[in-house]
């Protein structure tokens, strides 16, 4: 993982964040820890399908999935 990504990811601890999983998934939640192999952890996720929501409490992301991380709006 570039430098920078781990800068970036770092100042987003604490925060809201959208994650695009290979597949099509999307899944926002807050960021509480990411590893160099990008996985993550997310607080109070949920997956977004079309139109519904589904919460999914705490969950863990295998990095080689991610496909973009970005701030949730």
């Amino acid at each position: 993982m570039p430098s920078g990504t781990s800068e970036l990811l770092t100042k987003s601890l604490g925060t809201t964040v959208l994650v695009k999983l290979k597949g099509g998934r999307e899944i926002r939640g807050v960021l509480q820890s990411f590893d160099q192999h990008l996985n993550l952890v997310l607080d109070e996720a949920e997956e977004m399908q079309e139109s519904k929501v589904r919460k999914l409490g705490t969950v863990i992301v295998r990095g080689d999935n991610v496909i973009l991380i970005s701030p949730a709006v």
